[in-house]
């Protein structure tokens, strides 16, 4: 039932706050306007108190979940396109409007390494998108086709190519009207019923010409995140002065911690003031080292055998990649304000995704990287078409006559030991991550919710309950399990 005056009060209940709190607050919204308010300087200005008061009985109201790594659910795979644009749609629908039962009010449609072709037509059809009862799709999230061979994990490896013309490659790929510049694309998206949009390429900047496209990249609006990649430490932090800001699911798809060389892993312990050099004189970088590049897929997998390197799991993998001498003595740590004038550049660490389902990463890995740098940890399912809360184990359909094996939380590629995404939620991820940790649950909400937003750059209106925000909401009882969604002030989904 509506209010007769548009306004809603949410009380007896715990609002987490973004340091990690949990307060026990009000929260009052406009739901015909679909944002948060702020309820002091409304009442002062509308003279009226809201007609609608819900208890929520001591429970948390949190920010709506955010995943912006998931390859499918409920039966859909947003990488699978078959010349049917209103299937398609129909199917990112469908998704939207079920995922709200698990929390999440936003999420990042993922799609893995395609044939080339098929990149500018399914991108375009992934804007933002949001109908009156459905969580909001975002934007895309590209993974691939820019990754290392040795870290595909279920990427197929003939779509797989370096990115020899640096952004023009990327251009040729994805599309140049899904790379325009972010006010341009969000305008040619304002028909999606959103204005917020975003767009991730998740690649591995050791590869050919990858470095060379992140900046211009960056410069569009796109996150650039570092994944499935064998970068050194310096190929890693290269990519992040570059402007990359994520890293695509931590410990998956990448070479494991070594003291000598952490590689990406490492820059979750980067100094502000890596590789200050120690002399007063500036240096600058030098040209980054590329790792040898075969000259074609084609030889690199003839090396290899018919079908490649054995696809072992993305959190297990044995292919080696050992240690490898840091290349870069020094990094030019300093910037020009105004002529003559120089201030030093702090280095950043990028955020960093985490699949909390107790397989894909160890629980103490997981307490590891979170120790390290909480600040930047961002919780996501990478989940596959066959998530859904509701659905038994046993052997699934995905594409190209695969087929998954689902065990619980634990989702395969018939035949192999290679880990197929998962199929766990990211509410169930949220509790995990507060079983793993030792976290409130109001920290581990955080990481499913206001990172994600400040990473994506958008956590004015997303993963926040700031007024003016969007009114996009959770009921959790306290043990972290959802009891209603909410969506722009409407109620979606509750429990029966």
């Amino acid at each position: 039932m509506a209010s007769p005056n548009g306004l809603i009060c949410f009380t007896n209940c715990l609002l987490p706050h973004e340091d990690g709190s949990l307060v026990e607050k009000d929260l009052w919204i406009d739901e015909r306007r679909g944002v948060i308010l702020d309820a002091q300087r409304t009442f002062f200005l509308r003279k009226e108190r809201p007609a609608k008061i819900i208890d929520l009985g001591g429970n948390i109201l949190s920010p709506g979940l955010m995943d912006i790594q998931i390859n499918g659910a409920y039966g859909f795979d947003f990488s699978v396109f078959e010349g049917d644009e209103e299937a398609y749609r129909n199917g990112l629908k469908h998704v939207a409007e079920k995922i709200v039962e698990t929390g999440v009010t936003s999420l990042v449609p993922t799609i893995i390494t395609q044939e080339k072709s098929l990149y500018p037509t399914i991108l375009n059809l992934l804007r933002p998108y949001h109908s009156e009862h459905s969580a909001n799709l975002l934007g895309w999230h590209a993974e691939g086709p820019f990754i290392q061979l040795a870290k595909r994990g279920a990427h197929a490896p003939q779509f797989l190519q370096p990115a020899t013309d640096g952004f023009e490659s990327f251009e040729s790929v994805y599309g140049p009207d899904n790379l325009a510049h972010k006010e341009d694309w969000l305008m040619a998206c304002e028909g999606h019923g959103t204005e917020v949009g975003v767009r991730i390429i998740t690649a591995a900047p050791e590869i050919d010409g990858v470095k060379a496209g992140v900046e211009e990249a960056v410069k569009r609006g796109v996150v650039f995140s570092i994944g499935h990649s064998i970068a050194t430490t310096d190929i890693a932090a290269a990519a992040v002065l570059s402007g990359a800001r994520l890293i695509t699911h931590l410990f998956n798809a990448m070479p494991q911690l070594h003291h000598r060389d952490p590689s990406i892993i490492g820059l979750l312990g980067s100094s502000p003031h890596l590789s200050v050099p120690s002399s007063p004189s500036k240096t600058t970088f030098g040209p980054i080292p590329q790792l040898p590049t075969p000259p074609s897929l084609s030889k690199r997998l003839a090396a290899l055998g018919t079908t490649g390197p054995k696809a072992t799991s993305e959190a297990f993998d044995d292919l080696m990649t050992p240690p490898q001498t840091p290349i870069l003595a020094a990094i030019d740590r300093e910037i020009t304000l105004k002529k003559g004038t120089t201030v030093p550049m702090q280095f950043e660490r990028p955020f960093y995704e985490l699949i909390v389902d107790g397989i894909h990463s160890h629980p103490n890995s997981v307490r590891l990287a979170y120790s390290a740098f909480p600040e930047g940890c961002i919780l996501i399912t990478d989940a596959m078409k066959i998530l859904d809360p509701h659905l038994a184990d046993g052997i699934h359909e995905w594409r190209d006559g695969k087929r998954f094996v689902k065990e619980g939380d634990k989702l395969y590629l018939e035949g192999t030991d290679t880990l197929a995404g998962s199929v766990v939620t990211l509410d169930k991820c949220v509790r995990n991550f507060s079983r793993f940790t030792g976290c409130s649950l109001g920290e581990a909400i955080k990481c499913a919710t206001f990172n994600p937003a400040k990473c994506l750059g958008i956590e004015n209106r997303k993963g926040t309950l700031r007024p003016g925000a969007d009114a996009d909401l959770v009921v959790l009882d306290r043990r972290g399990y959802p009891q209603s969604t909410w969506v722009k002030g409407k109620e979606v989904w509750a429990r029966a």
